[in-house]
């Protein structure tokens, strides 16, 4: 990147690189703008962007020796002479999906022209030369050019930040720690480190440089002082009650710029902090305050007494979904909204308000007024006879009834009106449909519109539609409409028909014919549907508001309809009891005063797609008559520029509301400048200005018209101006324009208004150049993005258009216009109070609405701030950041919320207010780890200038005694791994090491994450199975979607592109993709092609739908299990040699599930290992759970399945975000063995086997995989009873579980052997996560997660309980039966608490043989590793010296 710059030598340090960089790119930001970028560059959150690009460059793949090369539609290009020639037959070959971060020049981009894109690194030789030939044709509109960064593959290891690390304080109850010697890591604390090895306020570093002869003697006073201090006794339950207040206090009694600092070190270093806090003394005042503070915020924005919450500028940030990547995005989104306020002067309490405005909030239910005579009223749920007998009060709405009752109240509630063209067939059903609603007393008021031949000439003989029509006025007339005209409608293409059989004596010359009495109002309801601007027929309004054509379909409109009048009475019911709606409203107007309802639907007006100019410039140069200088401007400025030099018709009237049409002036379009003035004209708070955008460069003959405009617009008072444009773009005034009449020639024609100074205007019209028009018609291409001649409107800043060249904008166009925009300047007129008031509300309301969030911005404010409220006030004149937090000190939340706010107030300017929301009477430690948030607000380099390897996080000080156990706290997306540590990073106890425990953990994968949906059924399709791949390699991942509420699926990938496909097989067969959201490909296509290119969760939808020949196939079906041969959703690598022949083998292999954190665990696991396979011939395949596994295992495991022979996988999985998370780790471990059963292995496995890590087998686990397990899903071995003096530890003998089970018993997790194809096939996987899911939530539920679970749901997921003999364990079991145990289990003991080692040793006699035999297998790996290492060593060094 820095090669782009010229002037720096190659011998230039990193840093100065940076700095020129950041220099450079303050050129063309602000410097806000530039500290995020400097935030955004600490954070590394572009490199998934590069990989990206890199990523799918080595898919196109790159040409070789090619540096640089393009590729057009497919086909590729090492030098800029290939160019011509692999654009000449592009157009003939499929264009490439771009993705919305792609960089596209902005050059004209057409649609219809060739993509060229251009794989280059900036500032290379190469990329100046390809640039310079794009750029130039993209220009000329030629094609459209792409840049996508290719760098030569410079692998190098980056730290990032962005997440937390946690070390929690273990259990030492049960004694679970490896005796095994590790030999320490050559790892030492740099300087930097040493230099903040502070204790009691001695810095140790410091002293050991100016003191280096007392090494020895300050090290031993620096164990003494650590070992002194006795922070870590247990306090009293009576000494924890007020810990969260003094907590608050201590923090609130620094100096308020260290207050932060505190708070960080009281919450991340809590465990060793504890005891010093009980000796602070809490103010009543304090206490008052925060509790008056507490019942303001509970009933103001819900916040309770401990809760965490942070606002940005009333946004609120939810910690638990966003991470400093999206708060990022939060605020560089909120920047430009801040910085645009402070240029147009809006600073202090003022823009707090007009942020919390709810600006041009977009509807998408809007709703048409029914009131109108063109419907034809079939009911009046108020009036008719029919519905005399219901009551009419609407306090009825709120009596209690039956679920899904709809009650009959005789009221207008609900209203549906048909849009219907009778001689479509269509029609027919719809009306039949209304007929059922009738005839069942439905209390839906039932009304027609019908949309007939307008033509006078037309007669009800010739034209069925126009005699239908006649004859229901008739009836409409003479009878009762409501008894007859279902027959009439029966036979909508025979009037005559319907006529004889209802009336047959009638007349029906004087009905049907040409001068029927009966043809009134018949042009009311094509007028009415026009006017609407609704879509095609037939449609239908419930209460106004407009049914998609996809609930058009008459077999689902009658359930659509009941649902709406069922979410319908929820609001009437709401709108009652707040006594909006009380017995003297009339319902209907209620509803058609609501402010959804517009006069008309206009989709561009409606859309919720909406685009935006930006007002917020100052230009430097603000003359628009020096077309050359304009055409340099960017967009900001040419907009600035434009709104600057803008002339505007409006009335003499205070403005309240303004408007900015912009036509585009050419002969077709003289009827949209028409409508405006009229809009104008009708409408007092409305300012219209004119733009011409003509179909070829402006010259002073084909510019006449709209120079007079603008010259009337320089020179007259606005009411003159107005009628006199009027006159001029009447039709014989512009012909005689078109004609060559001279102007002057022309206002002798034309009546000139009263008050014109004709005189002024002439003089002005006549020395007018028209560069200002060329300026004009730069803007509409440049900024508007408009073709020649194209016509366009915008209000307040707000783009619509192009127009089609046949599109109408008509006076009631403008008139819904102003309706959805007018509430909104009332608001902002409120808080502006400046002479140029109309200017600003229209650059205030552009602003507010182009950065508008669905999310409401919340006004957190406090009842008192003196003694619970730490402030921080921002720099004045600059833009600040309104940031308030919620906290209580001592929660997992202040851990995190702290650092970040630090950070926070590094990187923006902030006002700051921090509650300290304590919780009253703890009875128990409120945190019991130590924390650490990783993030750095700037890049940070070294003494010798090059840039820092990134962050870490540090603990130091930590209290020796405690057994800790080390957590990652990632982003959701991120799928971490330990790569290197020697030391057993799940019981890290300091007393027996020597040095620094140091871990390196590596981003091993970013996660894909979506919902699918079969759309002919509705529901999850079950094991069906995706793939994620490119096209050199189409199959690199793969995973199957989770039957659950959400319809989940997870897939790993890494930054790139990817295509997301049905797996070949069963899925493929059966299933087709019909559409997609959230993806880079159009939703239609067939190809889901999705892009990573950053650090964020990646969220799509797939809906699927069952080919037409395969509705009754079933993907679970016995013929698909043994068809669908897939590889694991979390392939990591089975590295066996017996692997080629697992497929051969697929039948007779034993399936082994294991988990294992910790080096203690790791040994026993390794030891049940050996076990299984001295006692099977059968061969064996060990499944893993990679997540918690060390890295010493991980490399040692190949070295033992080559010695003994045995495959294995190690499957990996990440806990879906909308499953309740656990957060102690044994937990999280527990639900894993029982939560994810149904994806964590390929559908080929038919069954597996769990065996608990410290289990030694004694049998061939053969038996166990055949025995019948009588159609339940899963088999368990119940717990042991024969050691009687265990019976006061067996709590499932009595209370909650023994009523449950009733007669089952309460079986052990130990061992169990799962069936899968009746797992999934009975979708257990999901009955036991909606079970969890419930449950969970109580803190004291599932206290045994994994055990606990299984038993809860025996009743709905049925357990098969094994024979005694396959699990004994010396707890709860007898010795007389330890003869016949096929497996032995370590169990903890709860009485004696026995260490697992020490117990091993004395119930396995051939624990210790096992144990040993595999510790000189590993003594012997490493020996050959070691041998390996100094041969290598040896061999570069002979190498160096030639």
């Amino acid at each position: 990147m820095y090669v782009f710059f010229n002037g720096l030598l190659p011998t230039e340090s990193v840093r100065s690189y940076y700095n020129l960089i950041i220099k450079k790119a303050g050129q063309f930001l602000t410097d806000l703008q530039v500290n995020l970028l400097r935030f955004a560059l600490s954070l590394r959150s572009y490199s998934p962007a590069v990989h990206a690009s890199q990523q799918i460059a080595s898919d196109e793949p790159p040409p070789e020796a090619c540096p640089a090369f393009v590729s057009v539609h497919g086909q590729h290009g090492c030098s800029t002479k290939d160019i011509k020639k692999l654009l000449k037959a592009a157009t003939d070959r499929p264009k490439p999906y771009l993705s919305q971060n792609d960089h596209t020049y902005p050059g004209l981009n057409k649609s219809e022209v060739p993509v060229v894109i251009l794989y280059a690194e900036i500032g290379t030789k190469k990329f100046t030369t390809f640039h310079k030939v794009l750029s130039e044709k993209a220009e000329q509109g030629k094609l459209t050019y792409v840049l996508r960064h290719f760098v030569d593959p410079k692998p190098r290891d980056m730290l990032l930040s962005g997440y937390g690390v946690e070390l929690a304080i273990k259990s030492t109850e049960y004694k679970a720690v490896d005796d095994t010697k590790v030999k320490d890591a050559n790892t030492t604390m740099n300087a930097e480190e040493e230099e903040q090895d502070e204790v009691h306020g001695f810095y140790f570093g410091i002293l050991k440089k100016s003191h280096p002869e007392l090494k020895e003697q300050l090290l031993d006073l620096h164990k003494h002082l650590l070992e002194s201090r006795n922070d870590m006794a247990p306090l009293k339950v009576w000494e924890m009650q007020d810990l969260s207040f003094q907590a608050a206090a201590r923090i609130m009694s620094v100096p308020k710029f260290d207050s932060l600092k505190h708070m960080r070190d009281l919450s991340q270093n809590f465990p060793s902090k504890a005891r010093s806090l009980t000796r602070v003394a809490v103010k009543q005042e304090m206490r008052k305050e925060i509790e008056e503070n507490q019942k303001h915020l509970s009933d103001t924005v819900g916040v309770h007494p401990g809760d965490g919450e942070l606002f940005i500028n009333g946004l609120h940030i939810d910690l638990d979904v966003h991470n400093p990547f999206s708060i990022l995005d939060i605020l560089r989104g909120e920047a430009r909204v801040l910085e645009g306020l402070h240029n147009l002067g809006i600073k202090g309490e003022q823009q707090g308000l007009l942020l919390r405005l709810p600006v041009n909030t977009v509807d998408d239910s809007y709703s048409l007024d029914i009131r109108h005579p063109a419907i034809m009223w079939l009911n009046d749920i108020e009036n008719d006879p029919l519905y005399r007998s219901w009551p009419s009060g609407v306090q009825e709405l709120l009596r209690a009834t039956f679920p899904g009752v709809i009650r009959q109240i005789r009221r207008n509630f609900f209203n549906l009106v048909l849009f219907l063209d009778p001689l479509q067939e269509e029609s027919v059903e719809l009306v039949k449909l209304a007929e059922l609603f009738y005839k069942h007393k439905i209390p839906l008021r039932i009304g027609f519109v019908f949309v007939v031949n307008t033509k006078d000439e037309i007669d009800g003989f010739s034209d069925a539609g126009v005699g239908f029509y006649r004859l229901l006025n008739y009836i409409s007339d003479e009878y009762d409409l409501s008894q007859q005209v279902f027959v009439a409608l029966s036979h909508l293409w025979l009037p005559q028909t319907s006529l004889v059989l209802l009336h047959p004596t009638a007349n029906s010359d004087r009905i049907l014919g040409a001068e029927s009495e009966y043809d009134g109002n018949r042009k009311d309801g094509a007028f009415y549907y026009k006017q609407s601007g609704l879509g095609a027929l037939p449609l239908a309004l419930f209460n106004g508001v407009p049914l998609s054509p996809d609930e058009m379909n008459p077999e689902e409109l009658e359930t659509i309809l009941l649902q709406r009048i069922m979410d319908t009475t929820t609001t009437f019911q709401r709108a009652v009891f707040m006594g909006q709606l009380t017995e003297g409203s009339d319902i209907v107007d209620y509803l058609m005063e609501q402010a959804n309802v517009v006069p008309r639907m206009n989709p561009l007006i409606l859309s919720t797609n909406r685009k935006y100019l930006d007002f917020t410039a100052n230009p430097v140069a603000d003359d628009w008559s020096d077309t050359t200088m304009f055409s340099f401007l960017d967009s900001r400025d040419k907009t600035g520029v434009i709104a600057k030099r803008m002339k505007y018709f409006a009335n003499n009237g205070e403005v309240y509301f303004y408007f900015s049409y912009l036509r585009f002036a050419n002969p077709i379009t003289v009827v949209l400048c028409v409508c405006v003035l009229c809009t104008q004209r009708a409408s007092p708070g409305v300012r219209v200005g004119v733009i011409d955008n003509p179909n070829e460069k402006a010259w002073e003959d084909n510019t006449v018209l709209y120079r007079a405009i603008w010259a009337s617009l320089l020179t007259q008072k606005n009411k003159a101006a107005a009628e006199f444009v009027q006159k001029l773009l009447k039709e014989e005034s512009s012909r005689l324009l078109q004609q060559g009449t001279k102007m002057k020639d022309l206002l002798i024609f034309v009546l000139l208004p009263q008050g014109m100074d004709a005189d002024a205007f002439e003089k002005k019209f006549n020395t007018m150049e028209v560069d200002f028009i060329r300026s004009q018609r730069l803007f509409c291409r440049d900024v508007l993005k408009l073709g020649p001649g194209q016509r366009a409107v915008i209000s307040n800043g707000r783009i619509l258009g192009p127009l089609e060249d046949n599109e109408e904008f008509t006076v009631q166009d403008f008139h819904l216009l102003e309706k959805i925009t007018l509430t909104v300047q009332l608001d902002i007129l409120h808080y502006v109070f400046f002479l140029s008031a109309s200017e600003l509300v229209m650059k205030i309301d552009a602003l507010l609405s182009a950065a508008h969030k669905e999310e409401v911005r919340r006004d957190v404010h406090f009842a008192k701030e003196t003694h619970s409220v730490l402030r921080l006030s921002p720099r004045e004149n600059e833009v600040f950041y309104d940031v308030v937090a919620i906290v209580d000190p001592l929660t997992r939340e202040a851990q995190k919320i702290s650092s970040l706010l630090i950070v926070l107030s590094q990187v923006v300017n902030v006002r700051l207010q921090v509650f300290m929301n304590c919780r009253a009477k703890l009875s128990e430690m409120p945190l019991k780890s130590f924390y650490r948030f990783v993030l750095e607000s700037d890049v940070t380099f070294l003494a010798n200038e090059t840039v820092s390897p990134g962050p870490v996080a540090r603990f130091s000080e930590l209290p020796e005694s405690l057994l800790l156990t080390l957590n990652m706290i990632t982003p959701d997306s991120w799928m971490v791994q330990a790569v290197h540590s020697p030391y057993d990073l799940d019981n890290i106890h300091l007393q027996k090491v020597s040095g620094v425990v140091a871990a390196e953990f590596e981003l091993e994968h970013l996660l894909l994450e979506g919902h699918c949906f079969d759309l002919s059924t509705g529901q999850p399709p079950r094991g069906l199975q995706f793939t994620l791949g490119m096209s050199q390699d189409p199959l690199m991942y793969d995973t199957i979607v989770m039957a659950n509420l959400v319809r989940f699926f997870i897939l790993k990938a890494n930054p790139g592109a990817w295509t997301l496909r049905l797996r070949k097989g069963r899925s493929e067969d059966i299933y087709e993709i019909l559409t997609h959201d959230g993806t880079d490909s159009p939703s239609n296509a067939g190809d889901v092609i999705v892009v990573l290119n950053s650090f964020h969760s990646k969220i799509i939808k797939v809906r699927v739908q069952k080919k037409a020949d395969k509705i009754s196939e079933d993907l679970l079906s016995e013929s698909s299990e043994s068809k669908s041969i897939w590889d694991s959703i979390a392939r990591y690598v089975s590295c066996s040699l017996t692997q080629l022949i697992w497929e051969k083998q697929k039948e007779d292999i034993l399936n082994i599930f294991s988990v294992a954190s910790g080096h203690l665990y790791e040994r026993f696991l390794r030891i049940m290992m050996l076990s299984v396979l001295r006692h099977t011939k059968t061969p064996v395949k060990f499944w893993f759970l990679k997540n918690y596994l060390s890295p010493s295992f991980k490399e040692t495991v190949s070295h033992m399945a080559e010695s003994y022979s045995f495959q294995y996988e190690l499957v990996q999985y990440k806990w879906p975000r909308w499953l309740h998370q656990q957060t102690e780790k044994q937990r999280i471990i527990w639900g894993y063995k029982i939560l994810f059963l149904d994806v964590l292995f390929p559908l080929a496995v038919d069954k597996i086997i769990f065996v608990d890590a410290d289990q030694i087998v004694r049998a061939d686990l053969k038996e166990l995989r055949d025995f019948d397990l009588d159609g339940a899903p899963y088999g368990y071995t119940p717990f042991c009873d024969s050691r009687k003096n265990m019976d006061g530890y067996r709590f499932w003998k009595s209370g909650y579980w023994a009523s449950h089970l009733g007669q089952r018993k309460y079986h052990i997790s130990a061992l169990y052997v799962v069936d899968l194809k009746k797992f999934r096939k009975i979708a257990a996987g999901d009955r036991l996560r909606g079970q969890y899911q419930a449950l969970s939530q109580d803190p004291n539920s599932l206290s045994n997660l994994d055990q606990d679970l299984p038993n809860n749901m025996i009743h709905q997921v049925a357990i098969k309980s094994l024979p005694q003999e396959w699990l004994w364990c010396e707890t709860w079991c007898d010795d007389v039966s330890k003869v016949t145990a096929k497996t032995i289990d370590l169990c903890n003991n709860p009485k004696t608490k026995e260490p697992k080692l020490m117990a091993a040793a004395r119930i396995v006699p051939e624990w210790v043989v096992y144990d040993n035999e595999i510790k000189q297998l590993l003594r012997r790996v490493q020996k050959e590793e070691k041998q390996t290492s100094e041969e290598r060593t040896q061999k570069e060094n002979q190498r160096d010296e030639l």
